[in-house]
């Protein structure tokens, strides 16, 4: 009676692949090391601050203020974090969101109270990031030149609604959202803001199909197209989500100043921008986070809160900020050529 040798066994999926690492040390290095970099830093930062200023800097009201301060900026870097990962820029958002707090905070808006100071803050910023993208999807304008048209229009008619004065806020349900009273648990309501546009940003662009698009779109705007995105369209939604972004920033600077101001969001797109980039955002679109944008404010935020505490030359802060900008960016190419 013959035997038959039995086919040998395909112990192939046992034995790992000579030369492939497994995935999940791919994924580690990718996000969680860039993570914990900025949890680090964040970390060295509050213990320099623990350090230098224990008493003031580890004080309950110093931190609610350090975390109210980055909720403002925070709003804008969700939006600018979309924008910049599709590949495009907003350079005008400092503007809207001056624009934004002017308009919101005239007499004649006032009168009707806290909704109209709120939608039309909102309402503003809306507008303004469609003028911006309807310019950029549909005109063909560089990003760059159409946001920077929208910079110089909207700090214009700021100050020509204020004539260069500030507008003080009457509305008491208004400026009492920015009283310690207002607190819950100890968490300023513009922090809880922040935390929930936050998440709700996190979801749509890790966990939705518009996320997914802005991705494509940043990575390789023709093969989107190929695709059957319609890239036109989804840059115009960027950029109405970041108006509004901005639009709720300008309400929540709003409770906290008091006031709208033609000078209000100074700088704001250069905050946003930068606190993208150390998060892990490339300047070139096609990956973003908003967990790494977050943690950007956050380390930001922390910087300027420790040096006026130590009285520090804003000069000297701003050489600071520039030198982190430029390791983010460099340490970003070197990750981009290794992988």
């Amino acid at each position: 009676m013959t035997q038959h040798a039995s086919p040998p066994r395909d112990n192939t999926d046992k034995v790992p692949t000579v030369g492939q690492p497994p995935v999940w040390r791919g994924v580690f290095a990718r996000a969680d090391v860039r993570t914990l970099s900025l949890l680090g830093v964040l970390a060295v930062l509050i213990l320099i601050g623990g350090i230098t200023k224990p008493d003031e800097f580890l004080d309950t009201r110093n931190l609610q203020l350090v975390l109210t301060q980055a909720s403002v900026i925070g709003v804008v870097t969700v939006g600018m974090t979309f924008v910049i990962t599709s590949g495009g820029i907003d350079l005008s958002v400092g503007a809207i969101v001056a624009l934004s707090s002017v308009w919101a905070t005239t007499v004649a808006t006032q009168e009707y109270g806290f909704a109209g100071i709120l939608f039309t803050a909102v309402i503003v910023g809306v507008g303004c990031g469609l003028v911006n993208g309807l310019l950029i999807a549909y005109g063909g304008m560089v990003p760059f030149i159409a946001t920077l048209a929208m910079l110089a229009s909207a700090r214009g008619l700021a100050l020509q609604l204020t004539d260069g004065k500030t507008q003080i806020v009457t509305i008491t349900s208004v400026l009492d959202l920015g009283e310690r009273d207002a607190y819950v648990l100890g968490i300023p309501p513009l922090v809880m803001v922040f935390a929930v546009v936050t998440i709700i940003g996190w979801l749509i662009l890790n966990r939705t199909t518009f996320g997914r698009r802005t991705v494509a779109v940043g990575g390789n705007a023709e093969a989107a197209r190929l695709a059957g995105i319609d890239v036109r369209r989804q840059r115009l939604y960027l950029y109405l989500l970041s108006g509004l972004c901005c639009g709720i920033a300008a309400f929540l600077l709003i409770i906290l100043a008091g006031s709208g101001q033609n000078t209000n969001g100074n700088l704001y797109e250069l905050d946003a921008i930068a606190a993208a980039i150390i998060g892990g955002t490339l300047l070139s679109g096609g990956r973003g986070t908003i967990t790494g944008s977050v943690l950007g404010v956050l380390i930001f935020t922390t910087i300027t809160n420790i040096f006026a505490l130590n009285n520090l030359q804003s000069d000297v802060q701003q050489i600071a900020k520039g030198a982190i900008i430029v390791a983010a960016v460099l340490v970003q190419r070197r990750t981009a050529s290794t992988t």
